[in-house]
């Protein structure tokens, strides 16, 4: 196995810089030097987005800034011992220890757990000691090299506790030690989730507390025992990404936090898990079955109702999408391959029930193959509106309301209600299935509720409120909102153009962006070449949110010394991100800046917006930008319409910046004192 570190990747009492950039950096060009990365943007770019994401300083005057990176061809250690210290964001102050961890985007699992094992060493006092005084970069590779070569304390389960091998599982005792489990994770998987693992187990040592810990890393994991977290009293979640298997931790008081308060706050973490063990009021990780409904009743009794429409709708979308950007892709690519008549008539099926590979129609394999691709479109996209009264079933009540929405969807899209009537039946049928979650039953029937009782009442609930009464109203409603859709030329067309791309750019993914998007995306199964209104709405969405990124990304290029280093670095991201229809790419730069950013990006946005529904620009595809170049029509103008509004935002933004300055308040001249 290659080296980690060797003496050309370590650096002795340089002063490299006043920020964590400008150390990251510097280590980054080591690694390119030493042979080990292709090039130090792409790595420097990699390790500072992640760095952004959480800072990597851990108590003890330490830093360990670390990343997957294409840019890397071997894993590898670089290490820097600094004459002025460097402020990493730990709590304790600076660090003078820095060690940047490049990890392959492949990097193999052996690897992975030796460089999660540097990240262990590093918490222990004697360790950081002996790289202080160490007087030379080959005693710092000994170090290094040794630290990695001892062989690992033993772990039960994958987790870091001594003891945890041999633990009996015993029950929880409110007399007896406190028994904890935890579940440490960070998005890399490198450092931060071993580190918090073994800060958390030795604060609980000092405290007297049995605490087991399930790292979930890079390099795999190994469950707890069941048995181990059966008897647990609390559980610890020290964690930046989902845990895996949540499930079996159901029912135990728990704590939440991010990984790095794990390394940070061991100990009080650990506290805490022991007061809610001791607490039956304490949150608690939710049941994943018929229960969850009582026990998520409490929990969202705080959210505000609007807090809690937008999220079980944004759940709604968040499924759907997947089924209409398939089913989109697909139909496009049908029409590339057999040509647009494809959809006339019964033409498809026709070819379809008549024609196989070994009979092809007019031996056009082309055709067939095209054909092929739009029936499967079309199935796909004839689930739109079941998936979407689906999952907003689920965001309300979990599992055993989806069967119930899929039904009273089904149902809308069967009597015309179309988009609408699949937003009303999934509210009625989540509504209709929490309601009959919380029914008191005896035990025995307990183990029928997810899985029948609740699908059959609540299908049978808003299904038939669906048919009997509401389904015809908002038919007639979505039938009224299409024909003025079909209607639209024009100035009206233009109109609606500019309203949509204000709301593209307005928050940048968040709920209005969401709301113009679905408003496109449900609108798209209804597009045809008669009907092209829907599918310039979705071509005008589309172009809108691809501006914001790109103008980003346009004005570091333009004025370079307006933006802050970590901007200039997020510009050279945003191009590809607004290329592909990505409009959060452009968040980072409404974060530091909104009152400009947005103003800016917004009216680009409705510009572009404008121009696309004035020229007939279509696109039969609801994602992708510009890679689904085959799926537009009048690409010309789409390509034009997104380059205008671009231009338009950088200049706009670059001349916020220049003339929107906050001027500072001048102080009132103080009046002189006299001596008397």
């Amino acid at each position: 196995m290659t080296q980690l570190i060797t003496p050309q990747l370590v650096s002795l009492d340089q002063n490299l810089g006043d920020s964590p950039a400008d150390v990251i950096r510097f280590l980054a060009g080591k690694v390119a030097a030493a042979g080990r990365a292709s090039e130090v943007e792409g790595l420097f770019a990699d390790a500072f987005a992640r760095e952004q994401k959480t800072a990597t300083g851990v108590p003890g005057g330490i830093a360990i800034p670390h990343c997957r990176s294409a840019a890397v061809t071997e894993p590898t250690l670089a290490m820097a011992r600094l004459s002025h210290k460097v402020d990493f964001g730990a709590k304790d102050g600076p660090a003078d220890i820095i060690f940047f961890i490049a990890a392959p985007e492949g990097a193999d699992q052996e690897h992975l757990k030796l460089l999660s094992k540097l990240a262990r060493s590093l918490i222990k006092k004697d360790f950081t000691a002996a790289l202080r005084a160490a007087a030379t970069e080959q005693n710092i590779v000994d170090l290094v090299d040794g630290a990695l070569a001892d062989k690992p304390a033993a772990h039960a389960a994958g987790s870091t506790a001594p003891a945890a091998e041999a633990a009996p599982a015993r029950a929880a005792s409110s007399t007896g030690p406190k028994r904890i489990v935890a579940v440490t994770a960070c998005p890399t998987g490198i450092a931060h989730t071993y580190m918090a693992a073994d800060s958390l187990v030795a604060a609980a040592k000092e405290m007297g507390v049995d605490l087991q810990v399930e790292t979930q890393g890079s390099g795999g994991f190994t469950a707890l025992d069941p048995a181990v977290i059966a008897a647990a009293d609390a559980v610890i979640f020290a964690v930046d990404v989902d845990v895996r298997g949540k499930e079996r931790f159901a029912g135990k008081p728990v704590i939440n936090a991010p990984v790095k308060r794990g390394i940070d706050e061991p100990a009080k973490m650990v506290q805490e898990a022991i007061a809610a063990a001791a607490d039956p009021h304490a949150h608690r990780v939710p049941h994943f079955g018929a229960e969850e409904n009582a026990e998520h009743a409490s929990e969202a009794a705080s959210e505000h109702l609007g807090t809690k429409v937008k999220k079980v709708l944004l759940t709604g979308v968040s499924y759907m999408i997947p089924f209409v950007a398939g089913g989109g892709l697909l139909i496009a690519l049908g029409f590339l391959l057999a040509g647009y008549d494809i959809a006339l008539g019964t033409k498809a099926n026709d070819i379809l029930a008549h024609n196989t590979l070994l009979n092809l129609p007019d031996g056009n394999l082309a055709l067939y193959l095209g054909t092929v691709a739009f029936k499967i479109g079309g199935l796909s996209l004839g689930f739109l509106v079941p998936a979407l009264a689906g999952y907003i079933a689920f965001g309300i009540a979990d599992r055993p309301g989806i069967a119930p929405g899929f039904v009273a969807g089904a149902v809308a899209g069967f009597m015309g209600a179309g988009f609408l009537g699949g937003l009303v039946g999934g509210l009625l049928a989540g509504l209709t299935a929490h309601w009959i979650g919380t029914f008191r039953v005896p035990r025995w029937l307990r183990g029928l509720m997810p899985v029948v009782i609740i699908p059959l009442l609540a299908s049978i609930v808003a299904s038939g409120l669906m048919f009997l009464v509401l389904g015809g109203p908002i038919a007639w409603l979505t039938l009224q909102l299409n024909t003025w859709l079909t209607g639209m030329t024009g100035a009206s067309a233009v109109v609606l153009g500019i309203i949509l791309g204000l709301m593209m750019c307005f928050d940048l993914g968040g709920p209005v962006n969401k709301v113009a998007y679905s408003f496109a995306v449900a609108g798209l199964g209804a597009g045809s070449l008669a009907n092209p209104a829907p599918l310039q709405i979705m071509a005008a969405v589309m172009a809108a949110g691809m501006v914001p990124p790109l103008a980003m990304a346009l004005a570091t290029v333009l004025n370079k010394k307006g933006f802050s280093l970590a901007e200039r670095e997020n510009g050279k991201a945003a191009w590809l991100l607004g290329a592909s229809f990505i409009s959060e790419g452009a968040i980072p730069f409404a974060a530091a800046d909104p009152f400009r950013v947005i103003p800016a990006s917004m009216v680009g946005g409705a510009v572009t917006g404008a121009l696309c529904m004035a020229f007939g620009v279509t696109s039969q595809a609801p994602h992708g930008g510009i890679f689904v170049f085959f799926a537009i029509g009048n690409l010309a103008m789409f390509v034009i319409s997104i380059i205008i509004g671009m231009v338009i935002t950088a200049l706009v933004l670059l001349a916020l910046k220049r003339w929107a300055v906050r001027k500072p308040v001048e102080a009132e001249p103080v009046p002189a004192v006299v001596a008397a």
